[in-house]
């Protein structure tokens, strides 16, 4: 069948010009979208209208069920991401789908404001005033952070507004709001009356460069280069074999050993004493090694360790017990500070994976050291190293030398400790061999700089002591988290492995940091028992002064106006902040409860899947450790945005994609798009490539609704044609159209966006582009308006449209809100609807059958048409008369009631029984065509080559079909 331009052109030199009487499309509906121009006019509206909340209203009035999304809060630090933009349309997504699906949806956008990276970004600022933090009131300072914050928030909003968020932005929450930071310090009191929160002086992860202590869910692990050394530990009480010998250790963190208190070994490893007897020639050094000495390793890594030592050949003496044995430290020789003994401690932690088959134990430097050395009876923690990262004066040799550098462009990077120590050792003929490794290692996500582990006093929360609270009933903290894992629904299901397995082997929650800008630990400490006061009537005037004057009430308030009856005199007050994932974990209280038309817990979560690790879990051990259940009852996980290469972005590499700037080249919808087009459980790739793909399957789809808005001009209801009535073609999309409504509900139903936009796609690119509109084009065009045929048409065409728009909405919501409006003006927003119901009559699995069997014979025709096109024997499909020969019955059968020219759209065709000489495909066995060319005189109007054109003296240039249309069209207007 002749394109639309063909169309518009028709016309006879000598004759009539038909093209005022062809019903061609006609839509005010643009081919091109101008999406950048065209968003800004549609938010406008929104805007106007109160979308978000005139949607709930209509679903409140009609009794709706109530679903909750809560909002994980983004930093409020820096323009929108890439990141930012998947996250927060995929939220869309859901919130715009609940909607369709006929719920009331509860979304608030939040955000996280306290933490160290706006304090660097405040402190930065003062720098390049010529101002020093310390010069600055911490009143003057947190109020430069706040301010700092609020802009961002604003700046932000208004681009995930851009994107066609919906939500409660008007009432958008953040947890520097006075009324959060009192309901985050409420949290922490609860925490605090059920005897969950303890001081302990434990080895934590800390950042010398931010000096703060980090919890797990604040590190990250990057390749990092250390250097590594051997060290001999003299033995002074062994067995007659082990004196004289040294057990030799190895690390990778040599600044360690000044904080050396035992070496740890495992009872199911063997040990052996080894005596050196010849040592590696040509070497362009002296090894520390020597013929003579005997050095106790695992036997299975005794090869290793000799290799490093540069020993050629070690005799095995014999089997060691390391069982009460005695070591010196290694440093003893040098200064007598370090003369003490250094007992050997079994520990299940040792392997013999790497190194010597010994754990060097510092238990103010490590967890499994620090746990170890508890684990002996030994409780005093030593100090050895500052909040710098420094050594203590107080520690000998090595006083006032970093172990990492905390400022200026070396800033991260190692101090002189190492070195030093290394030097020390040698000096004291303890140093076996040195070299350098590459290992992963923990990192600070904020400043990308290394930590250390360093003992420090801090508060925690217990996970592992039972809780006698009505919401925990005796059960400790972890084994509650536990549980509400477990009675929780992932998507995809493979989180709840991830976040139970992080769960299990957690330590104890570290919420203290030594910081300014945050939510405070809002206590005092008695001094004379080292307890948190709990006094109810202190704890409501702490929370009533923050919540009437924020945070700030705290550091600037005395004492004596919270203390109440209590001798401030007697009581310590804590200045730490809580810890941010705190501050985000408690945001649930806040914005789920004590609020109309929500309800606690939040039907779901939905962040990256980082978040195992830090808001879900951070949310989950709040609310369990204070109602005894997850905040939520769904967590859904994304992965990480990458570009085009499967590389992690990065500015430095200039494989960025910035939001703003495909929404002001291409418009929103282009993102809203990708992310839908994306398995978004995985890592997801994005760039100028995908970006133009998906630019061009948007095309696809605006052309496929404006098509049908362009056939649909002037459709009424009164032309509507009932099922029974109905072709087969028609049957069979309605067909389609039950069997995608099953599809799009169940996948929004399970969030599985991708599932709805490919069906949809491919639904209109084959079905309804290549086969409804294809065959059905020159009905619409030249059939009467009375026509059944054409009146059965545009009957399926409205029911499509209806359907698409409402099914598309959650994902290209502008695009269906014009295609909506564009068909009825004077409609309400296409967000309002919620999804039609699709008859279950219009099942027909009949028909989808049959026309599984017409298209493998078309697909023959097609593959013949294009030869003859190919070798130039014929042009347009109209030029042809196909002899069809089908060898199958069931195959023929089901063209029974079609008419096979307007099947194939050629002027005529001929459907034979049995196989015949012609074009093939083997993929369709017993089916064979004659592409002969059609016989008879082309009509003027609607180009098919018929015999019978000019059997209309009215018309001598028309078919029949086309006269009576035509005399029907002039006999309207006579």
């Amino acid at each position: 069948m002749a394109d639309d331009a063909d169309k518009s052109s028709v016309q006879v030199k000598e004759g009539r010009d038909y093209r005022e009487t062809v019903f061609l499309p006609d839509t005010p509906f643009p081919m091109r979208a101008g999406l950048p121009q065209k968003e800004p006019q549609i938010l406008a509206k929104w805007a106007e209208l109160d979308l978000y909340n005139a949607i709930r209203a209509e679903r409140q009035r009609a009794g709706a069920p109530l679903f909750v999304l809560h909002d994980g809060p983004p930093y409020a630090n820096g323009a929108i991401h890439i990141g930012h933009a998947l996250q927060k349309t995929l939220k869309d997504f859901v919130v715009r789908s609940r909607f369709l699906l006929g719920f009331d949806v509860d979304y608030v956008p939040g955000w996280d404001c306290h933490g160290l990276p706006i304090e660097w970004q405040i402190e930065k600022e003062l720098k390049e005033k010529g101002r020093r933090k310390d010069d600055v009131s911490k009143a003057e300072f947190r109020t430069l952070c706040r301010d700092y914050a609020g802009k961002w928030i604003d700046v932000q909003r208004d681009g995930f507004k851009r994107l066609g968020v919906l939500g409660d932005w008007p009432n958008r929450y953040a947890t520097m709001d006075y009324s959060s930071e009192a309901a985050i310090v409420a949290e922490f009191h609860k925490f605090v009356a059920s005897g969950q929160l303890y001081r302990g002086s434990k080895p934590v992860m800390w950042s010398p460069v931010e000096r703060t202590a980090l919890a797990d869910a604040e590190v990250e692990y990057h390749d990092h280069v250390s250097p590594t050394i051997w060290v001999k530990f003299p033995v002074v009480e062994g067995s007659d074999a082990a004196r004289g010998a040294s057990v030799v250790i190895w690390t990778t963190t040599p600044w360690t050993i000044p904080a050396n208190r035992a070496v740890s070994y495992n009872e199911a490893i063997d040990y052996a004493v080894y005596q050196v007897e010849a040592m590696e020639e040509g070497l362009e050094f002296e090894p520390w090694a020597k013929p003579g000495d005997r050095l106790i390793v695992a036997e299975k890594l005794s090869d290793e360790v000799f290799k490093a030592a540069k020993i050629a050949k070690a005799r095995r003496v014999e089997k060691v017990d390391c069982q009460g044995m005695v070591l010196e430290h290694p440093l003893a020789a040098l200064d007598t500070h370090y003369a003490f003994q250094v007992p050997m401690l079994a520990g299940d932690h040792v392997t013999e994976d790497a190194g010597t088959g010994f754990v060097h134990t510092a238990p103010g430097h490590g967890a499994d050291d620090y746990l170890v050395w508890l684990a002996h009876g030994h409780r005093e923690i030593p100090d050895t190293v500052d909040p710098d990262g420094a050594y203590y004066p107080h520690v000998p040799l090595f006083a006032g030398l970093k172990v990492l550098e905390t400022e200026g462009k070396k800033a991260g990077k190692f101090g002189p400790a190492n070195p030093a120590v290394m030097e020390k050792l040698i000096e004291a003929g303890r140093l076996l061999a040195r070299g350098r490794m590459e290992h992963s290692y923990p990192h600070s996500w904020r400043s990308k700089a290394p930590v250390i582990f360093r003992n420090t006093p801090q508060w925690f929360i217990r996970m592992d002591e039972p809780v006698n609270t009505a919401e925990l009933g005796g059960r400790t903290l972890r084994e509650v988290a536990l549980e509400s894992i477990e009675a929780t629904t992932f998507f995809p299901a493979a989180g709840k492995n991830r976040i139970r397995s992080m769960v299990e082997s957690r330590p104890d929650w570290l919420i203290s940091r030594q910081r300014a800008w945050g939510a405070p630990l809002a206590m005092f400490v008695d001094k004379e028992t080292n307890q948190p006061l709990h006094d109810p009537e202190v704890d409501k005037r702490i929370v009533d002064a923050i919540r009437a004057e924020g945070a700030d009430a705290w550091f600037n308030r005395p004492d004596s106006d919270f203390l109440g009856q209590h001798d401030p005199q007697r009581f310590e007050k804590v200045e730490d902040i809580l810890d941010v994932w705190f501050d985000s974990g408690s945001t649930h209280a806040f914005t789920l409860e004590n609020r109309a038309h929500t309800h606690w817990p939040a039907d779901l979560y939905l962040e990256g899947s980082d978040q195992h690790r830090g808001w879900f879990q951070s949310s989950l051990l709040e609310s369990s450790g204070t109602r005894g259940r997850a905040p939520y009852d769904a967590i859904l996980t994304h992965g990480f945005t990458m570009d085009e290469n499967g590389e992690k972005m990065s500015k430095s590499k200039g494989n960025t994609v910035d939001p703003e700037t495909v929404i002001r080249e291409s418009g929103a919808e282009i993102i809203r798009l990708w992310a839908a087009m994306i398995d978004y459980a995985d890592d997801s790739r994005i760039g100028k490539t995908i970006l133009q793909t998906t630019s061009d399957a948007y095309r696809k789809l605006r052309n496929t609704v404006r098509y049908m808005l362009g056939a649909l001009a002037d459709y009424s209801p009164d032309e509507a044609v009932e099922l029974a009535e109905m072709p087969p073609l028609e049957r069979f999309i309605l067909h389609r159209l039950y069997e995608l409504d099953a599809q799009v509900r169940a996948a929004y139903e399970g969030y599985l966006f991708q599932d709805v936009i490919r069906p949809l796609t491919e639904f209109c690119q084959n079905e309804l582009s290549s086969l409804f509109f294809d065959i059905r084009r020159d009905a619409l065009y030249c059939d009467q308006p009375s026509s059944v045929r054409r009146r059965a048409a545009r009957t399926v065409m409205e029911a499509v449209f209806e359907r698409l728009t409402a099914w598309l909405g959650p994902l290209i919501p502008f695009t269906m809100e014009e295609a909506w409006l564009t068909r009825y003006p004077d409609a309400h927003s296409n967000g309002m609807r919620v999804i039609p119901e699709t008859p279950a009559e219009w099942r027909n699995d009949a028909e989808a059958a049959r026309w599984a069997k017409v298209q493998q014979v078309t697909s023959v025709v097609t593959g013949a048409l294009e030869v003859e096109r190919r070798e130039k024997r014929m042009g347009a499909a109209l030029e042809a008369a196909p002899v069809v020969h089908v060898a199958d019955p069931g195959l023929l059968a089901a063209f029974e009631g079609l008419d096979a020219a307007e099947v194939f759209r050629t002027s005529q065709a001929t459907l034979m029984a049995g196989e015949g000489p012609g074009f093939r495909l083997s993929e369709v066995p017993g089916v064979s065509v004659e592409p002969l060319r059609a016989e008879g005189r082309k009509c003027a109007r609607s180009w098919r080559i018929l015999p019978e054109v000019g059997s209309d003296p009215r018309y001598p240039d028309l078919s029949l079909r086309d006269a009576e249309a035509v005399a029907a069209w002039d006999a309207a207007r006579a």
